[in-house]
């Protein structure tokens, strides 16, 4: 039942990041609102990358992330980030449709060579915090950089403040 609610939520959230990677432009890549903060590009570029990790996540005992190379592409090229985007969707649904209720009770690992960087924990936690929770933290900044830069944000759970004031006048 759980990977049913899951699943729902993964199709429902692909939506609305697409619509908000689509909404970034190519002028702002190289905006970042801070010197250790990343540029939109990258941070774009990152949310991208989260739906790669779906398959070391649910297909994997142990996600080496020293052992697996992604080629990402240019961070100044929003064309590349979305491709990347939607090639990893079609690999992480592949992945999550190959998860069963029982698999999101096994003990998950991610590493970097030998250092453990989280786990072991229940792969329904990593589900649920790695990847669905991590992509929604990183949507909420790319919206504050969207807004930074003078751009509009999509709607993603109805109308934003910009489309509500507008529809009042």
């Amino acid at each position: 039942m759980i990977l049913k609610y899951l699943t729902g939520e993964f199709e429902h959230e692909v939506e609305n990041t697409r619509k908000l990677l689509q909404a970034v432009p190519e002028k702002d890549l190289a905006y970042k609102p801070s010197e250790i903060s990343w540029t939109m590009g990258e941070l774009a570029q990152h949310i991208a990358t989260i739906y790669y990790w779906y398959v070391g996540a649910l297909t994997k005992e142990v996600y080496d992330l020293a052992a697996d190379h992604l080629e990402r592409g240019d961070t100044n090229d929003i064309k590349a980030t979305l491709d990347l985007f939607e090639s990893n969707v079609v690999k992480a649904r592949t992945a999550l449709a190959s998860l069963t209720e029982e698999k999101l009770q096994d003990n998950w690992t991610m590493k970097a060579g030998e250092k453990v960087i989280l786990g072991p924990m229940p792969r329904g936690i990593v589900s649920r915090g790695l990847l669905f929770n991590h992509i929604y933290h990183h949507r909420g900044e790319l919206i504050v950089y969207l807004r930074a830069t003078g751009n509009k944000v999509p709607g993603l759970y109805g109308p934003t403040y910009e489309q509500s004031r507008n529809a009042a006048r």
